[in-house]
């Protein structure tokens, strides 16, 4: 029998480009995903205006240190793998298969819902600030396409280029809000009131954390381009810790600008007077910059657009490509072209985002009220989840090998979990609010995570009783990363992977 399995395992299939991505590079990818510049316009204001308003500040810093906990645990996991499948790898290793395949349709759900509303959110944007500035008014729906085309011919040119594109992009979204920063701080000063714990936990904290944790989603792809990464036992954590410092820090530093514009005592009822136009950010920049840098300031937010959607469409084809390849789905899709970028999965990935804005086009359905929310909301409920059941699995792998070193494999990842736990059943329980709307359908697709979970454990029963060659296969293209003489002496050699285990 184990001859037989050894027999019906496939050779590899293309790979990605190796050695292409530094530290930079990596962090580029990811922040680009995070899209500081739409968080700040978007989600900031969200949570000014619904959460805990002048408390947004401290709510960046919380988040920002449970993530950062999460990262030392990750960091050390990451040592041990190396693998496009990011967090689905991660699951593989410290859960098992079967938890895998749940992580696995998770991620898939959440990221391509997650794209979907990328491309209603690039398409609706453009429309506006193009008809804005130029009186020139096409239908969201073919700028979404223009899109769309634009990133799919860069992406396929390699990581390594999309990395320099996204890098040039996040620099001059970065830079418009260090000058807003700047010239806030040079007029008004920054007020020390946001640290009070009255004003932290005022208002619907809960909400405010919420929409902190939003604005970092993204920044936990790291994983996703190790396979991509120099050196990746040092290039992924550092990248890590860096992605997550820097939009933490940028964050709560700008949302701090923000509240000393408009007074802590009155953030809140301003950012919810400006709500509805979404123009609060906008309207401090016209004050504090002028009409020219916040004209710049609109075209930059399509730039930080496009780079998201291009980050976001990068991260869900390596999901797509990992699973083609072990053969959770056709392994057609794990094909790439010579410089390694997986072209099928990119296809299938953008395809089927296209297909459900497409949907909503034709219905006639405003994006704003319903592929938007829906298709973010439940993208970052997705992610969230997945980077808990992540966390999860870091916590129980480390344990079971009586790894020795409490406080990187244990304490930090452990109460990095509970936060993620906290953050997700917000993000359930207040999903009407996350997803911008109180609609019966959307508020119904958190029911989704449990069809995941139904689905994933019927998928690894599937697969173990008529196709076991895949199933005990499942883990194979984890590659184990050599320890340092230091290591090996901290921590027990762990069990491989092998085609022959039941």
């Amino acid at each position: 029998m184990d001859n037989q399995l050894q027999e019906h395992v496939p050779s590899v299939p293309d790979k990605l480009s190796r050695d292409s991505l530094g530290v930079f590079g990596v962090v580029f990818l990811v922040l680009a995903a995070v899209a500081p510049l739409t968080g700040i316009i978007v989600i900031t204001a969200l949570g000014l205006a619904l959460g805990n308003g002048a408390g947004m500040v401290g709510s960046f810093i919380v988040v920002t240190a449970i993530l950062l906990l999460f990262a030392v645990g990750y960091a050390q996991m990451s040592k041990l793998l190396v693998s496009a499948g990011g967090f689905y790898a991660v699951v593989l290793k410290g859960l098992g298969r079967a938890a895998a395949l749940v992580a696995a349709l998770v991620a898939m759900l959440g990221y391509n819902c997650f794209v979907a509303g990328a491309i209603g959110t690039i398409g609706l944007f453009t429309q506006t600030v193009i008809a804005q500035l130029t009186g020139l008014d096409v239908h969201w729906f073919i700028w979404s396409l223009v899109a769309v085309a634009a990133a799919f011919l860069l992406s396929r040119q390699g990581i390594n280029f999309s990395a320099k594109v996204l890098g040039v992009g996040l620099i001059l979204e970065v830079s418009i809000l260090i000058i807003f920063d700047i010239a806030v701080l040079i007029r008004d000063g920054y007020t020390l009131d946001v640290f009070s714990p009255g004003i932290v936990f005022s208002g619907a904290a809960g909400i405010g954390f919420l929409f902190a944790a939003n604005a970092f989603v993204g920044v936990e792809a790291t994983g996703l381009f190790s396979e991509e990464a120099r050196n990746p036992r040092r290039t992924i954590p550092r990248a890590t810790y860096g992605a997550i410092g820097f939009i933490g820090l940028l964050a709560a530093v700008t949302t701090w600008a923000i509240v000393s514009a408009l007074g802590a005592a009155d953030t809140q009822g301003i950012a919810a007077e400006h709500l509805a136009a979404g123009d609060l950010v906008f309207f401090l920049s016209s004050q504090y910059l002028g009409e020219g840098l916040t004209t710049t300031m609109m075209i930059l937010l399509l730039v930080s657009l496009f780079a998201a959607l291009m980050a976001l469409h990068n991260s869900a084809t390596r999901y797509i490509y990992s699973l083609g390849r072990a053969r959770i789905l056709t392994q057609w899709l794990s094909r790439t072209r010579p410089n390694g970028f997986p072209q099928r999965a990119s296809m299938a990935q953008f395809a089927v985002g296209l297909v459900v804005a497409g949907l909503f086009a034709v219905f006639g359905l405003e994006p704003l009220t319903s592929l938007i929310p829906s298709m973010t909301g439940f993208g970052t409920l997705g992610i969230l989840t997945l980077q808990f059941m992540a966390t999860l699995a870091i916590v129980v792998h480390f344990r079971r090998i009586r790894e020795r070193r409490w406080w990187s494999t244990l304490l930090a990842p452990g109460i990095g979990l509970l936060g993620l736990g906290f953050v997700v059943v917000l993000a359930i329980s207040n999903f009407s609010v996350l997803a911008g709307s109180d609609a019966p359908v959307i508020t119904m697709l958190p029911w989704l995570l449990a069809v995941a979970v139904v689905g994933g454990l019927l998928l690894a029963w599937h697969l173990r009783r008529n196709k076991p060659e895949i199933y005990v296969g499942l883990g194979q293209d984890l590659e184990r990363l050599p320890l340092e003489n230091n290591d090996a002496e901290k921590s027990p050699e762990e069990p491989s992977f092998s085609t022959t285990r039941p």
